[in-house]
């Protein structure tokens, strides 16, 4: 097993090492934005066993139909477990207020997680910066990294020039299909967009998606990054 990921004095205490049994399968899925249906079958799918782990890659909420329906299901279940994303943070700090708020919800996203880490993997946000090691990263960067030096959705995105050590799992930059690197996977397939709600199978090595029933947003095409 590698060395832990490390982060700086202020990140670390939002950093959570999920262990998980060798025999059990461990997923990571990509942004929900209160798809709850789409969120549904694709658990259906999975078919998790009793001692099997689903991580999300933050923002389960905002932007679909049933924020607080996706909130109860992972919330519900021990075996699902989240890093908190972009959308979250925006309602910890107050810049959002969404009237499907509830009591609890604001306390529960102020106690997700930055990062999850488990065997080789680091599950974050936004991404990391491949320049810099992990004790110089920022909890906001660590929640919002894109392009550290270029501009958004023009690229060129962090994961193109990060070779470890760690393999990053990521959601965030929406994309058209999985990001696929060596050492970075990206999950953010757009479901609320149109496109596919996507798990990656961790111990299989497999993608499991499933296709949209239903369009909850528009988005421009410049705003959704087809992989090289």
């Amino acid at each position: 097993m590698r060395t832990p990921p490390r982060f700086s004095d202020d990140v670390e205490p939002h950093h959570d090492r999920l262990s998980v049994p060798d025999d059990a399968s461990v997923y990571v899925v990509g942004d929900v934005h209160g798809s709850r249906e789409a969120l549904e079958r694709l658990l259906d799918e999975l078919a998790l066993a009793a001692d099997d782990r689903v991580v999300f890659v933050g923002d389960l909420v905002r932007k679909g139909p049933d924020s607080p329906g996706v909130i109860d299901l992972v919330r519900g279940d021990d075996r699902l477990v989240s890093v908190r994303g972009n959308n979250e943070q925006k309602i910890v700090r107050g810049d959002e207020d969404p009237d499907w708020l509830r009591e609890g919800d604001h306390d529960y996203f102020a106690s997700l997680p930055v990062a999850i880490s488990f065997d080789d993997a680091l599950v974050v946000h936004g991404g990391v910066d491949p320049e810099r090691p992990l004790a110089a990263h920022t909890l906001e960067e660590l929640l919002t990294m894109r392009a550290p030096r270029g501009d958004g959705y023009d690229g060129p995105f962090w994961y193109d020039d990060y070779e470890g050590p760690h393999r990053v799992f990521f959601g965030h930059t929406v994309h058209a299909e999985p990001v696929v690197r060596e050492h970075a996977v990206g999950l953010d397939t757009g479901c609320v967009y149109g496109g596919a709600l996507t798990a990656y199978d961790y111990r299989g090595d497999r993608f499991v998606a499933v296709d949209p029933e239903t369009t909850h947003e528009e988005r421009s095409e410049s705003k959704i990054v087809t992989p090289a």
